[in-house]
């Protein structure tokens, strides 16, 4: 029976290993929501591109709680009824600024000064401009400043921000457009040019529990919104857009 019962024990701690709760969050988050969660033991993260992300949920992948970096993705999932009607809270704000590798002078956002910078054969590392939320925002901004004819075929296009911002500091682009909060996580990349907020629509991250996810991720969710969450987000360079 004593065998029997420690079986049965095994099986159940088995099993509680196995609801571990789980989160689908954007790339960009990664050093700040790491920290948040280090007092949430049993919280697993999938971090990647908010496009990516989205499709998979979309698509019946198991998460328990969506945090993205773009209304259109959380919409799109909303919309195709994957998430908790009413759980979706505006978070955060940030910026999309250029980088290059550490050193580089800062320039203007002009045409000229873009090409001078990229050289006779440089690439423009970026995220996926029809997908990833650096991209999309990125994209908008270019437009908007007459930058695009200036790069569009001088693209590195990749499927997160943090992939543009590995190829600038390992010096494969001259150029990455990655968010303010990214250029903050390595001293191997500096800023040379910001974006204007008027040049793009404001950046917004959301978050959302999943439809049939577990109930406890309302309590995660509500430590994202709560004044510790906040908090952690800020001192890592993003706005905070919780109520109080």
């Amino acid at each position: 029976m004593k065998a029997v019962i420690t079986a049965l024990c095994l099986l159940i701690g088995t099993a509680a290993q196995a609801q571990d709760l789980t989160i689908f969050a954007a790339a960009s988050l990664k050093e700040p929501l790491d920290q948040l969660l280090l007092t949430q033991p049993g919280v697993v993260v999938s971090y990647g591109g908010s496009g990516m992300l989205a499709q998979q949920v979309i698509a019946g992948a198991p998460a328990d709680l969506v945090f993205l970096a773009h209304p259109d993705w959380m919409q799109a999932m909303d919309d195709a009824g994957v998430l908790t009607p009413g759980s979706r809270i505006d978070l955060l704000g940030n910026q999309i600024v250029l980088v290059a590798p550490a050193g580089t002078d800062a320039f203007a956002l002009t045409p000229e000064a873009l090409t001078r910078a990229l050289g006779s054969e440089g690439r423009l590392a970026i995220g996926m401009t029809t997908s990833v939320p650096a991209g999309l925002y990125g994209r908008a901004a270019l437009e908007s400043l007459g930058l695009w004819d200036a790069v569009k075929d001088r693209l590195a296009e990749v499927d997160n921000v943090r992939a543009a911002l590995t190829l600038t500091e390992r010096g494969e682009t001259p150029l990455g457009l990655v968010y303010r909060t990214d250029a903050r996580v390595t001293p191997n990349v500096g800023i040379v040019a910001t974006f204007p907020d008027a040049s793009n629509e404001p950046i917004l991250y959301q978050a959302a529990t999943v439809a049939g996810g577990d109930p406890a991720a309302e309590d995660l969710l509500d430590l994202l919104a709560s004044p510790e969450g906040q908090a952690t987000f800020a001192a890592a360079g993003f706005v905070p857009l919780a109520a109080p």
